[in-house]
């Protein structure tokens, strides 16, 4: 049993016993692209190095101020199903090139946005899909024509800086040559020749004070918090790593004994303190200075560690526990006992330090034989830092695409415009309705361009139709001056590179996800579950009710 309801533009609802079914151009398709523009435009804002911050607030009212697309789409929590699609492209741009979440969002809203007015001119969303499709296959075919220079040795430091500058320039504008510089270094100290580059071997480590200037590099890892014991430095360290605390065995059954006098209890906690002792002695005379623990320390086991000279370090997190291990290249043991050479680690040097107010504990090691190098962060504010981290890891990304393909294309709108000049010529020469598909896809290329000048300040209309000029006469590497007054210049001369991934693979998700909104033709949304709501934040189940 249903009950039809017609509406307008041969659109329809059907209301089901167990679900909302919303059908038709007006209702479903209309729908999803209205969704996928205001989250475009939410994020167009952000694009570029003049783009301006969001201050969101989590459900946990943990609060983040970013321009970072990622972290934004990650807090929003965003409900729209069709949104949701484009969430999930940039989700995928994130991991495969770690860089280009706002590219991949932005030109997504746009493509649906130029769809919409096909749809109203009377174009069926196959024939839209069709028209995309083919632009897509002429795009990245173009795309590789455009590579203005290729990095073809990662390990040369002013080369990797090339290609990971300019992705920088986002989230850190004006200090992106010296972090560029820190970040080329930081991978290079960890890159093994013939070996993929792995991004979690550069870690960072957040030290409130000073300023952004004062970050440096630890050949090593750092931790921020204490060593347990009195030693605080050794060199030439050989170190055991132990997954549970460090305390005195328990025994595995319980048991009842009978203590008659105070020499008996003396005796018996006697015993105990000498087969703790004779333990942490068996350790010491294998030559181990440095114990890490992933649990607690005992009183009694400090004791004697301090007194064989040996330092205590306790970690919290198993995640640092497992890099420690691949930096000092020791084995974690889940019980105390004497590690055998084997399952024991070396390190160079491991001591106390302090940065700003804060104490740390360094493992560094020395002459490349570190498998972990860690970038400290120095910041006057949580969330200044926080941005830095952010850009260092996309700095991070981009250094490991570029091991992988080191060929680099034009920034700062240079690449849209020359493949929205090419692609709209081409959509001249096919005689189908597939044309109009093809020429809405180069002018939703120009809306990068455009979000760039429009959070600089500069008129947009003003510099679309200056590059425009300028790639007819032949310079494709002409792209936006952000801060000079020309407002266009060689983007190449000026140092302003993307990677050619970054744009192939934002192209590509970007289409892919517009295409799946666009065949789109029904939403059914099923019915919410049953059963009593949970009480609202400040209120209770025996709250009073006004």
């Amino acid at each position: 049993m249903c009950l039809v309801l017609p509406l307008f533009n041969k659109s329809f609802k059907l209301f089901f016993f167990g679900f909302i079914a919303f059908s038709g151009l007006d209702e479903a398709i209309c729908r999803n692209i209205e969704a996928c523009v205001q989250l475009a435009d939410t994020l167009k804002s952000t694009y570029g190095p003049y783009g301006m911050n969001k201050l969101i607030i989590n459900h946990l009212e943990k609060m983040f101020v970013t321009s970072d697309a990622a972290v934004i789409l990650n807090e929003l929590e965003i409900q729209h199903p069709a949104a949701k699609l484009m969430v999930f492209a940039s989700d995928i741009q994130e991991r495969e090139v770690g860089d280009g979440t706002s590219f991949v969002i932005i030109l997504a809203g746009a493509l649906l946005q130029n769809a919409e007015e096909l749809l109203k001119m009377g174009l069926a969303p196959v024939e839209i899909v069709q028209g995309y499709e083919l632009a897509l296959d002429k795009a990245l075919e173009i795309l590789p024509n455009l590579m203005c220079t290729e990095v073809k040795d990662c390990l040369n430091e002013e080369e990797a800086v090339k290609g990971i500058r300019a992705a920088l320039m986002s989230k850190a504008y004006g200090n992106e040559d010296f972090l560029a510089r820190l970040i080329a270094k930081a991978c290079i100290l960890v890159k093994q020749e013939k070996m993929p580059f792995n991004v979690d071997n550069v870690r960072v480590t957040k030290i409130i004070g000073s300023g952004i200037d004062d970050s440096s590099i630890i050949e090593g890892m750092v931790f921020k918090r204490m060593v347990e014991g009195d030693i605080q430095k050794v060199e030439k360290a050989t170190v055991a790593v132990f997954t549970c605390p460090f305390d005195s065995q328990m025994t595995e059954t319980k048991g009842t004994v009978l203590i008659q006098s105070a020499n008996e209890l003396l005796n018996y906690s006697r015993g105990e303190e000498t087969l703790l002792e004779q333990q942490v002695k068996e350790i010491a005379d294998a030559g181990i200075r440095v114990i890490v623990s992933g649990g607690k320390y005992g009183d009694m086991a400090l004791h004697y560690l301090n007194k064989y000279k040996i330092m205590a370090v306790r970690l919290q997190s198993k995640f640092d526990v497992r890099r420690l291990c691949k930096t000092v290249g020791a084995t974690p043991l889940p019980k105390v006992c004497t590690p055998s050479k084997e399952e024991c680690g070396f390190c160079d040097q491991v001591y106390v330090s302090e940065i700003g107010d804060t104490h740390v504990v360094i493992f560094k090691q020395e002459n490349k034989q570190s498998r972990i190098s860690t970038i400290v962060i120095r910041g006057s504010t949580d969330s200044l830092m926080d941005e830095f981290s952010r850009a260092v890891d996309d700095g991070v990304n981009n250094f490991k695409a570029l091991s992988e393909d080191g060929r680099l294309v034009p920034g700062a709108g240079a690449v849209e415009i020359e493949l929205a000049k090419q692609i709209s010529k081409y959509g001249e020469t096919l005689p189908g309705l597939e044309q109009y598909s093809v020429k809405k896809f180069a002018d939703a290329l120009e809306s990068l361009p455009k979000a760039l000048g429009d959070n600089a300040g500069l008129k947009s209309s003003e510099i679309i139709s200056k590059l425009y000029a300028a790639h007819q006469e032949g310079d494709r590497s002409v792209g936006i001056d952000i801060d000079g007054e020309q407002s266009v210049k060689n983007v190449e001369k000026a140092g302003i590179l993307d990677l050619y991934v970054t744009k192939h693979w934002g192209i590509k998700n970007a289409l892919d996800a517009v295409n799946t909104i666009l065949r789109v033709d029904q939403i059914v949304m099923s019915k919410p579950a049953g059963g009593p709501k949970p009480p609202q934040a400040g209120g209770g189940m025996d709250a009073d009710d006004d």
